[in-house]
């Protein structure tokens, strides 16, 4: 089929544009084209760079070699560009060359989209979903205690506004919007937003006061369409995807709306259901590297740490017999694993990965023989007690992550709503025998959700394991800080996701 021009708004890292540009055709080509990727956050437009670049070169054996020196640190990532300018000022275009903001940048945005649809003969699809914050769960909690707050005034309400400005300027054939479950309860003047939502976007150019711009059927992906004409032929929910079951190691439930223009006479299939469920989160990460913690509050040392983990190893087996739990002692080996690091760099392991196909062709990269981005952060000493304690907790009572209610009160942390029920999952850990729980931006903060399912290792995921819950291939190399990596993981959406809904779209515009 012709290339299909691709423009990605609110990029993050790009994982919607990664598994879209990924597809290929029945003759092996990959029709998608990414022609602008917009992203305001620095570290989150260097990493879509760095990989707009890792996608122009990938077919040539000697630029991917030089990829992987930077990538492991043997060269700079002005040198790599060096050895490889035109594709690296092609990878700087795609991306603008530097952070930009719609609502901000329009008028450098815009003008871009507007010559790359000038120049473009083929189909195109807009493709991001505004950032989430006003319509998360978390978001809105935040936003209620900041005194006089009003969502009618946070302008991160209605950025989709800014969506709209751009499917009237592209008039891509389709488009693909995501955003967090909270979108379809969030409101403003005590109004349900998304109804509006949606007829703003059957409508753009209305809302944008363009003329000439036709209107767009809504999709559901999982949920066959009767007559998307009618507004009330589908239950908002029915826009929620589970990507659990679409071969995802993670419990993410995400809304996802497929725009077909109206001129378009064809109908979209929905996203077939994976027959690998669950995949687990051992499967998904067991093959990376074990490390160890560090410590936050104190100077580390692996020899205090393991001392550390010994004395909490005891402390635990005494407070399991003292609450009766003897099966557990005597099932479990709690003592630290010896001289782990808190870094891994080399992979010789990956043959081992149990991870099910297709998942496991597109995460591993044969020959990097390498993990990225696989480093501990530190963690306080009595923290590591706890990450123990919910570890082996989980192990002896399948996969189940203890509440609150099920710590000793040797392990009660000195907080005033620990036993209130408010945070009654404080501590919990990413069971082994189950997918993951959401991997969200708030990994960031600390690791008390995402506690890996090994006692020994007695430590909260990596930012390469939680990259491999959202299915990020393991070359995709993330830029910044660990923190900002962190951030930037928990806010995508799955890659491997997205290269299924680049199927559906590929299909239906090969049908048209």
């Amino acid at each position: 089929m012709k290339d299909v021009l691709v423009i990605d708004l609110f990029a993050g890292p790009g994982g919607l544009g990664e598994g879209i540009s990924s597809c290929t055709d029945e003759s092996g080509n990959k029709p998608f084209k990414i022609g602008v990727s917009v992203e305001r956050e620095s570290s989150a437009h260097k990493t879509l760079t760095t990989r707009a670049f890792f996608r122009k070169i990938k077919d040539s054996e000697k630029a991917r070699k030089d990829y992987y020196k930077y990538v492991r640190g043997s060269i700079t990532r002005d040198e790599l560009f060096l050895l490889h300018q035109e594709e690296a000022q092609s990878a700087l275009a795609e991306t603008l060359h530097e952070p930009r903001a719609l609502g901000k940048d329009n008028e450098l945005i815009h003008k871009r989209i507007h010559d790359l649809v000038k120049g473009h003969r083929g189909p195109r699809i807009v493709i991001g979903g505004p950032p989430c914050q006003a319509y998360s769960l978390a978001g809105r909690s935040r936003n209620a205690g900041i005194k006089n707050y009003k969502a009618e005034e946070d302008h991160r309400h209605f950025l989709y506004k800014e969506y709209l400005q751009v499917i009237s300027i592209a008039q891509p054939e389709v488009f693909v919007m995501e955003n967090v479950r909270g979108i379809l309860s969030a409101k403003v003047d005590g109004e349900v937003m998304f109804p509006q939502i949606l007829k703003d976007l059957r409508n753009p150019g209305l809302v944008t006061e363009t003329d000439d711009v036709l209107g767009y059927k809504i999709y559901s992906l999982v949920v066959d369409a009767d007559d998307p004409k009618d507004p009330q032929y589908i239950n908002p929910s029915d826009f929620l995807i589970r990507s659990e079951f679409y071969g995802v190691p993670q419990a993410r439930h995400r809304v996802i709306l497929l725009g077909v223009r109206d001129d378009i006479d064809a109908i979209p299939t929905t996203l077939n259901k994976s027959d690998q469920y669950p995949i687990s989160v051992e499967s998904a990460i067991g093959d990376l590297p074990a490390l160890r913690s560090g410590f936050s509050k104190k100077k580390d040392d692996v020899k205090d740490w393991e001392s550390t983990i010994s004395e909490n190893a005891i402390r635990l087996n005494r407070i399991l017999r003292i609450s009766n739990d003897q099966e557990l002692v005597e099932k479990l080996n709690l003592a630290p694993l010896s001289s782990l690091n808190r870094k891994a760099t080399l992979h010789s392991n990956f043959q081992s990965a149990t991870i099910p196909t297709p998942l496991k062709d597109w995460l591993l990269d044969k020959d990097l023989n390498y993990v990225l981005n696989h480093e501990t952060r530190g963690h306080m000493a009595d923290d590591l007690l706890r990450y123990a304690f919910c570890a082996a907790y989980a192990l002896l009572n399948n996969g189940t992550s203890p509440k609150s209610r099920d710590f000793p009160n040797q392990l009660a942390p000195k907080h005033a709503n620990w036993d209130s029920g408010t945070h009654a999952d404080r501590f919990r850990v990413q069971s082994a025998n189950k997918e993951a729980t959401t991997v969200t931006s708030h990994i960031s903060k600390d690791g008390h959700y995402f506690i890996h399912y090994d006692p020994r290792q007695c430590r909260s995921l990596t930012v390469r394991e939680a990259a491999r819950l959202q299915t990020f291939p393991d070359n995709y190399f993330f830029e910044g800080t660990r923190t900002q990596q962190y951030v930037q993981v928990g806010n995508a959406v799955p890659p491997f996701l997205a290269q299924q809904i680049g199927k559906v779209v590929m299909k239906l515009l090969g049908n048209y």
